[in-house]
């Protein structure tokens, strides 16, 4: 029995990867979603497959399927997607101290407006200069940063309850390591850390459970040098029973940025997903234009 429940898990986790996949491959490029509201004035994100493909900032794909600034005819490398990511930070640009970091880190991040209209803030909305450490206990808790962080800010926005469905909470961090080899470290350890404690206590009453996480193959990813998407269970106060939970990280150079959606009563999966898709893309969006 624990086989099959494991082997159930594991498909729905590769289900809801392959829709992070797409979903995040749509809202990529210039970090912008359509917005389209039902006759009951909820807003919901979704991407316009309709329109032609338009290049993006980073490189992305013209209407004619070529990467942008590829002379025709011009030969690839056969194991790189033509519009992979290809993204150099101007080093002018990169944060050397503190300060420059957190100059980068407000600028970066998202207002409840920013990310759908109708979000709101959360109490406590922010939280800067700190790390999150999870002990062996699988408990969650949060210390000084670390010596190769210049500087980690948090935003917490949520969407209210409204027309019979419950709130939904959601964050934001974008976090400036010293060098793009400290990011990367961090986006390796962030899976790790799923199969060490697939049960984890965040505190404050709040628990996710059968967590699982992986990272994005390079090529379906058009808009960071990295990500990773994350999937499970959410139990907390307020929250109405078990919901779901997603939760993605992307770098780009020495930046990290990650998208936290915890579910509630009369949300799916795909609704979360498409909220953490946008805000990821949005803020990747930011950190991009703040590097180049």
């Amino acid at each position: 029995m624990a086989n099959i429940h494991e082997a159930r898990r594991t498909a729905a986790m590769g289900t809801a990867v392959a829709l992070a996949v797409a979903v995040l491959a749509a809202c990529g490029g210039d970090g912008t979603a359509s917005e389209k509201t039902d006759r009951g004035g909820k807003g919901s994100a979704s991407t316009d497959a309709g329109g032609p493909v338009k290049s993006s900032p980073s490189g992305g794909p013209s209407p004619d399927g070529k990467a942008s600034g590829e002379p025709t005819g011009s030969t690839t490398d056969p194991q790189q997607s033509a519009d992979a990511y290809d993204f150099t930070p101007d080093p002018e640009k990169v944060p050397e101290n503190a300060a420059q970091a957190r100059k980068l880190t407000r600028n970066a991040s998202l207002a409840p407006a920013d990310w759908t209209p109708g979000m709101v803030k959360h109490d406590p909305y922010e939280t800067a200069g700190t790390w999150p450490v999870l002990a062996d206990s699988c408990v969650w808790s949060r210390a000084g940063l670390p010596q190769h962080v210049l500087d980690s800010y948090i935003r917490r926005i949520d969407v209210p309850a409204k027309d019979g469905k419950g709130r939904v909470r959601g964050s934001v961090t974008v976090t400036i390591h010293r060098t793009a080899e400290d990011a990367d470290r961090e986006m390796k350890d962030t899976v790790q850390e799923s199969f060490r404690c697939p049960g984890q206590d965040l505190g404050g009453g709040q628990r996710l459970d059968g967590l699982m996480s992986m990272h994005l193959d390079q090529k379906d990813i058009k808009n960071a040098d990295a990500t990773l998407f994350e999937a499970g269970k959410y139990t907390g106060g307020g929250s109405g029973g078990t919901q779901e939970y997603v939760w993605t990280k992307s770098r780009i150079g020495p930046v990290t940025t990650a998208v936290s959606v915890k579910g509630a009563r009369g949300y799916e999966t795909t609704d979360l997903i498409r909220l953490a898709a946008e805000a990821g893309a949005k803020l990747l969006y930011r950190v991009e234009t703040e590097l180049k």
